[in-house]
């Protein structure tokens, strides 16, 4: 059954944010810090997580893929005019729709979407070991261009 795309009302933003922290906690680095170094200023990961979500709905557009009526994908991105630059942020699945084809929906829905507002170009990060994400965006005609190290420590 193929997707229905629409643009996220306030009304789905918990349902939203729920997904995303549900699909994002086994490959979150913020959840890879805690689980080091322990909640940050006593903020756990999945606070951190719904303030970046908060962002996220106020200055990015939000895409919604749903199924039998209900949200089984979300994407969020940003477009640079000037550039014609598009950035996919968030792609999440619910779990009970995954293995379905409907990340690659969801990408290439996403990527129409800002094809339409006149983005030409689109990129996104992935961390190095997300086999899944990493085998989407290859098989969906992704280059990799740079790898990026994120350092972090504890000031003393």
């Amino acid at each position: 059954m193929p997707l229905d795309f629409h643009l996220a009302e306030a009304s789905e933003y918990p349902r939203i944010e729920a997904l995303v922290i549900e699909s994002f906690e086994p490959i979150s680095w913020i959840k890879r810090l805690e689980d080091r170094m322990g909640p940050l200023n006593g903020r756990g990961w999945r606070v951190r997580w719904k303030d970046r979500l908060r962002h996220v709905f106020e200055t990015q557009t939000v895409l919604v893929g749903a199924a039998a009526g209900e949200i089984a994908a979300m994407s969020s991105g940003t477009l640079d005019p000037l550039t014609a630059l598009a950035y996919i942020d968030l792609l999440a699945v619910d779990r009970r729709y995954r293995r379905r084809g409907y990340g690659r929906e969801m990408l290439r829905g996403m990527m129409q979407y800002m094809k339409g507002i006149g983005g030409q170009y689109v990129y996104l990060d992935c961390l190095t070991d997300n086999d899944t994400g990493n085998t989407l965006y290859r098989a969906e005609g992704f280059e990799e261009v740079v790898r990026q190290v994120r350092w972090f420590r504890k000031i003393p």
